[in-house]
């Protein structure tokens, strides 16, 4: 282990309570160099964290990577530790919350059951395994621990996959859930470049939804490179940096602009060249 060994937290608690399980990891390990990589995951999201943790984790130093957006907490769910191909260790729920960014670090090699009580804190809560369980593990990893000391071996097949809903093609349409709502009100969406029927840039799209009030609803926008393509305030498909497809608006909220969310369902189909 290095001397300042490297630990990562993801977690969508806020602030206060992600400075408790740092403060966990420093007294156990106060070598640690810990990183808050987002305490402002969204909620119970965790397609949005897994999606964060896809995206970011190959730009880390080799470490230990705890991700923690787990509304099962206290559950049958399991607290897993994940060795990747990469020698990264992410621990966290296994919600499918983690197997994105392990396969994106070379793959999920072993996987632990976080059980053994030596790794955990003395008093375990129903609603914080964060603090309890997830951060104690974490820093006896930091220190060197071998997590297979941790608990029973999971075979990797076995963690709950990431499986958000399919894009779906019917002829010239491309039908796609929203998968997270970022901070700017952007719409990241399950589909990539590759699934949209008019692939070039400025080529003009109608992106369509049904409201909550049951009335169809769209928008005529392009497909963009950037989000300068488009006048200020105007609606836009673009690629975001991990090669999703997104609908935004420039400077704007399409969230807040069209009223749509992570539950949101569009239908993108090109349109005539006026």
């Amino acid at each position: 282990m290095p001397d300042r060994p490297f630990v990562s937290l993801t977690t969508d608690f806020g602030a206060s309570y992600t400075a408790i399980c740092a403060g966990v990891i420093y007294s156990i390990t106060p070598s640690a160099n810990v990183l808050v990589l987002s305490d402002e995951v969204t909620p119970y999201a965790v397609v949005e964290g897994a999606m964060l943790l896809r995206q970011a984790l190959p730009y880390l130093p080799v470490g230990v990577h705890v991700g923690i957006v787990d509304p099962g907490v206290g559950t049958s769910r399991r607290p897993v530790a994940v060795v990747t191909g990469r020698g990264d260790v992410l621990v966290g729920p296994d919600n499918g919350l983690l197997p994105p960014a392990a396969e994106v670090l070379g793959g999920a090699v072993h996987a632990y059951e976080l059980v053994e009580p030596a790794y955990r804190l003395p008093e375990v809560s129903t609603s914080f395994h964060g603090r309890d369980v997830f951060s104690p593990a974490a820093a006896h990893l930091a220190a060197g621990l071998d997590p297979a000391a941790l608990g029973p071996r999971v075979a990797p097949a076995d963690l709950l996959p990431f499986a958000p809903p399919p894009a779906a093609r019917s002829g010239d349409r491309l039908t796609a859930s929203v998968m997270y709502v970022d901070r700017f009100g952007s719409l990241v969406l399950g589909a990539r470049r590759e699934d949209l029927p008019a692939a070039e840039y400025g080529a003009p799209l109608e992106v369509a939804w049904t409201a909550p009030d049951g009335a169809p609803r769209s928008v005529r926008a392009p497909f963009a490179e950037t989000f300068g393509a488009v006048p200020k305030g105007e609606p836009l498909l673009w690629v975001d940096s991990s090669g999703w497809l997104g609908f935004a608006v420039n400077q704007g909220s399409a969230a807040d602009r069209y009223g749509l969310d992570a539950e949101a369902v569009l239908t993108i189909r090109p349109l005539p060249q006026e």
